[in-house]
């Protein structure tokens, strides 16, 4: 019985760290990712900090806040991890993340990454354990290397930067002075203490003697390419030499009276000296010109203690830009929480002109102003056409109904009741007669019906008929009424072609103007990297896309209602040349003879008696 209370208590322990993992950390982030550090070669490197590479095809820069102060690091245990942000930009989509991991065994740690609070505030916290006393990404343009390690040991001086190294920015080394650290208590060295120095170099070219970092008469070179540390003249052995011009990982672990070399996390030659006691400053490069190698460094690291080899071998793995140091830290798939969600490639597209537009100038954000008057204008004339082009179609259907019936005895139109002519005999209901009054038809049918009956009342027999002359007469007045009902229909469209041929202009306007402005801080400030230059130019170049969204829909929206418009003018144009002939066969002048002549006056009412008109419309 005693067995079960155990067995339940182990089963407890052991769920634990799964129950961490699997719970959401903090319900106000709303996005997570699992992070997996898979380095099995490495093997055990103890407490360690990982790089942690963040770009668009693995992280969401849309759903974090723009200076990635959201950013938290969770371990297994649920509990936080301290991290750096080496570079963090939001309009590139690249970051670079250093994270503290407590033990890294067998080459393998997991932790989450959890971001989306906009709320959260930066944190700072060492992301290096308390025996690493210096440590520098070169990250700082135009300032002295400032150390990220808990010690702060800054350099005195600027070096010069290089743009592109293993991780964001390197220093450039050259036939200048060095880079000088001075000593501090935590950077002395005592006689055959133990130290671990590591760091990334790319040799510009491979020459005898070429020295990486000096202290009194201890030095780092590359002989030949070669990797050796050398002691008050005497040298380690060497093993193979790195290339010139690619990124290798270099370094040494002094324990005792022995220093070991590593390349590129394996083992590359040994000296059987220790580290000498000094308190002299330490030089990024030889204190003599002549012996100073040229080429570039990054992520020059010193910790007071000798790191396993497995710990050399995870920084030479993940650090570096291969496929294998890709697949070495992976950031796994997007969770959401409960207050968040998975936003889609194209979301994540779309918020990414947020990000631009934060960059936009004063000249970017008037065009773009304009550009959405235009927008606002334009289609509020694209709106009321299209539904008063479909309230025609539906007049015009409806009128053409009535006229069918009507145009087979148009001499219904020749009698004085106004109304009844109007409304094709008065037996349409309101809701017919509502229709057909929105048809341009109807108002050229009233134009011809109040034409024949202004001639037809002179003639008191209705015996004389239309002359040719008259004839004309009404035809002009119909062409005159298509001129009117033509111009009604294109009204307002010209709001749309100033869109379609301003709108480009515009934006180009503004984009023009934001890339000089930006180009003249570039020369002001002096500097000349993407960095500075990619978000100018990308907020510049949005004022042009507004310009596009401007004209290319007005394009579409204006070919559209200019078809429907010139459909109509060519139906209205074949009712005129109807009406017309209708009423030329109908009404022939006096002595000609006609199937359809008119009646005498006094016969009229019987006419209309005989011959009832359809009643569907009323006059205009």
């Amino acid at each position: 019985m005693r067995l079960l209370p155990s067995s339940f208590l182990i089963l407890l322990t052991a769920a634990s760290p799964l129950q961490a993992a699997n719970d959401w950390w903090n319900k106000e982030w709303t996005q997570r990712q699992p992070v997996t550090v898979d380095a099995k070669d490495a093997g055990d490197a103890g407490s360690a900090t990982v790089l942690v590479r963040l770009h668009d095809g693995n992280f969401q820069f849309g759903s974090a806040k723009e200076d990635g102060s959201d950013l938290r690091f969770i371990g297994e245990d649920g509990k936080e991890l301290a991290y750096q942000i080496e570079k963090y930009d939001c309009v590139m989509n690249e970051a670079f993340v250093w994270v503290k991991v407590p033990a890294v065994k067998g080459g393998a740690a997991k932790f989450t990454l959890y971001y989306g609070n906009p709320k959260a505030a930066a944190e700072s916290a060492p992301a290096y354990d308390a025996d690493t006393v210096l440590v520098y990404h070169f990250a700082d343009r135009g300032a002295a290397p400032a150390d990220s390690s808990p010690a702060k040991n800054n350099a005195e001086k600027p070096g010069q930067a290089s743009d592109g190294a293993v991780v964001g920015g390197g220093l450039r080394l050259a036939a200048g002075e060095p880079v000088s650290v001075p000593n501090t208590a935590t950077l002395e060295w005592t006689a055959n203490q133990a130290l671990t120095w590591s760091a990334w170099v790319k040799p510009a070219a491979l020459r005898p003697n070429a020295v990486l970092f000096s202290r009194d008469s201890f030095r780092v070179l590359l002989d030949d390419g070669k990797l050796v540390v050398e002691n008050n003249g005497t040298r380690s052995s060497a093993g193979a030499p790195i290339a010139a011009g690619a990124w290798s990982h270099v370094a040494f672990i002094a324990e005792g009276a022995v220093i070991k070399t590593y390349v590129n996390g394996v083992a590359a030659g040994s000296l059987g000296a220790g580290l000498p006691a000094s308190t002299a400053p330490l030089l990024i490069g030889g204190a003599s010109a002549a012996d100073r190698a040229t080429g570039e460094l990054d992520e020059l690291e010193i910790s007071k203690v000798a790191r396993p080899e497995g710990w050399l071998k995870l920084a030479a793995l993940t650090q570096g830009t291969s496929e294998a140091a890709t697949k070495a830290v992976a950031v796994g798939e997007v969770e959401g929480s409960e207050g968040g969600g998975k936003h889609s490639a194209a979301l994540e597209h779309i918020m990414l002109f947020g990000d631009i537009a934060k960059n936009m100038m004063f000249d970017g954000w008037m065009a773009i102003g304009v550009c959405v008057l235009m927008i606002a204008v334009g289609w509020t004339v694209a709106v009321q056409k299209f539904f008063y082009l479909n309230s025609i179609q539906k007049g015009g259907k409806a009128f053409l109904s009535q006229w069918k019936k009507l145009s087979g005895d148009l001499t219904a139109l020749d009698h004085g009741d106004q109304d009844n002519v109007s409304s094709f005999g008065g037996l349409a209901d309101a809701k017919t007669l509502a229709l057909v009054k929105q048809s341009p038809l109807y108002h050229l049918y009233h134009i011809g019906s109040e034409e024949i009956r202004h001639r037809l009342e002179r003639d008191k027999t209705r015996t004389k008929g239309l002359s040719g002359r008259s004839i004309e007469a009404i035809r002009a007045s119909l062409d005159a009424g298509l001129v009117h009902e033509n111009h009604h229909l294109g009204k307002g469209l010209v709001f749309l072609t100033m869109s379609i041929a301003g709108g480009p202009y515009v934006g180009l306007l503004g984009t023009v103007v934001g890339v000089m402005i930006t180009f003249a801080i570039i020369a002001k400030s002096g500097e000349v990297d993407v960095n500075s230059i990619a978000p100018g130019i990308a907020s510049a170049l949005l004022a042009t896309v507004a310009g596009l969204i401007v004209a290319i829909p007005a394009l579409f929206i204006y070919s559209y209602l200019n078809s429907r418009i010139k459909e109509n003018m060519g139906t209205m144009q074949v009712f005129i040349d109807e009406f017309i002939a209708k009423m030329a066969e109908f009404y022939p002048p006096a002595g000609e003879s006609s199937p359809h002549a008119p009646v005498p006056a006094t016969a009229s009412q019987a006419h209309a008696n005989a011959h009832p008109v359809p009643k569907t419309l009323e006059p205009v």
